[in-house]
């Protein structure tokens, strides 16, 4: 496996698009400047001035497949071309109010039904705290009642139309609420095969136990879990709340055990993969090289539905597109939504690119190349 075989990576882009991911990852690569820009860009936001003239061909044109499940369209079908399939992801930033949480449930039910049917769409998405209206630690009875009543009528919804669904991992503050109505949830719709995904943030100290009692449950009540493997996402944040609250630190205490982790989850599922379904998100080269081997060394076709691998649109495409080559399950996670609504999202994938090790500096070694080899053979 090559993730440097950069004509293959680049295969989708023109060299327009690949210049426009070059000026990109050039400023995402500097903190200073992204720093800056979300500023102005948030002060812009509240005030209401247009910003969608610079944002669109940029940021936006880069990790964000459209507006609308329909504006996505061209994406899946040019992404379905070269053998990988999309997940399309609501990003809108969830409210507080019950109009705002109505509509993320209710995008999130179209997205459902939008995929039924659709082979080049392997899965759909929902982020649980966009269901409910304020804290989940916070909420009366009644308010986590109707928490508990949008996530199983997405399950159900999703179950109806055979469309897997992911279930996104939160802050260590929510998850337990959120492991347990996913646990119910896997239980009453996984009999058959994986409808309902639950997330593992393997940077946690207590997933890779937690995963062996999940297989446990799942043999004593007979259902097949469907597993989403992840690094972390809120590490920062949730040191500084274990310290607030004084409680225990959460997470691993260094990268080098969360991947140790990471991988140890991966090996125990495909050790016993007869007894879930696996969804691989992660961009660690070691991550996806792993899993491939032991896909094959295990016999398995490289194609078997249980299995994919995912990396977010606009990043790692080496990774996506040399392991679809290859004949691999691989799907993208596509966000969508109206500029102004997908913006802190896109502001948090630029932070996120400058605080990642290597990641922006890969991603631009690549990018260069592929503009080189180009070159050389015009």
């Amino acid at each position: 496996m090559d993730f440097n075989n950069t004509q293959i990576a680049f295969s989708m882009k023109s060299a327009n698009e690949l210049r426009n991911a070059k000026f990109l990852f050039t400023a995402i690569s500097n903190p200073k400047l992204v720093k800056m820009l979300k500023a102005l860009t948030m002060s812009a936001l509240k005030i209401k001035l247009p910003i969608a003239w610079i944002v669109k061909p940029t940021l936006y044109r880069q990790f964000v497949g459209g507006e609308t499940l329909n504006e996505c369209t061209k994406t899946v079908k040019l992404l379905a071309n070269y053998n990988i399939k999309s997940v399309l992801d609501y990003s809108a930033e969830g409210g507080t109010t019950e109009k705002q949480v109505q509509r993320a449930f209710d995008e999130t039910i179209r997205s459902i039904d939008y995929a039924k049917g659709k082979p080049s769409i392997a899965y759909t998405v929902f982020k649980p705290t966009a269901m409910a209206a304020g804290s989940l630690t916070e909420c009366s009875q009644e308010e986590l009642q109707k928490f508990r009543e949008r996530v199983f009528a997405l399950c159900q919804r999703a179950y109806d139309n055979n469309v897997r669904i992911l279930i996104d991992a939160e802050h260590y503050a929510t998850q337990d609420i959120i492991d347990a109505l996913t646990e119910e949830a896997m239980a009453r719709f996984n009999k058959k095969r994986a409808i309902v995904f639950h997330t593992l943030q393997m940077y946690r100290t207590d997933r890779l136990e937690y995963l062996k009692m999940i297989h446990k449950q799942s043999q004593e009540i007979k259902y097949i879990p469907g597993i989403k493997f992840v690094r972390g996402a809120y590490m920062d944040e949730e040191r500084k709340l274990a310290t607030q609250l004084g409680y225990d630190d959460p997470i691993n205490p260094d990268k080098e055990t969360t991947d140790r982790m990471y991988d140890a989850g991966l090996e125990y599922v495909m050790e016993n993969i007869d007894s879930f379904e696996l969804f691989n998100g992660t961009h660690n080269y070691q991550s996806n090289l792993l899993l491939a081997e032991l896909i094959d060394k295990k016999g398995i076709k490289r194609d078997d539905e249980r299995i994919f691998f995912s990396q977010l649109y606009g990043m790692s495409d080496n990774i996506s597109f040399n392991l679809a080559a290859e004949g691999y399950n691989v799907c993208k996670y596509v966000p969508y939504a109206p500029i102004r609504d997908v913006l802190p999202y896109l502001l948090r994938r630029a932070e996120e690119n400058t605080a990642m090790a290597g990641q922006t500096g890969r991603e631009l070694l690549l990018i260069n190349a592929e503009i080189s080899r180009r070159r050389r053979k015009s």
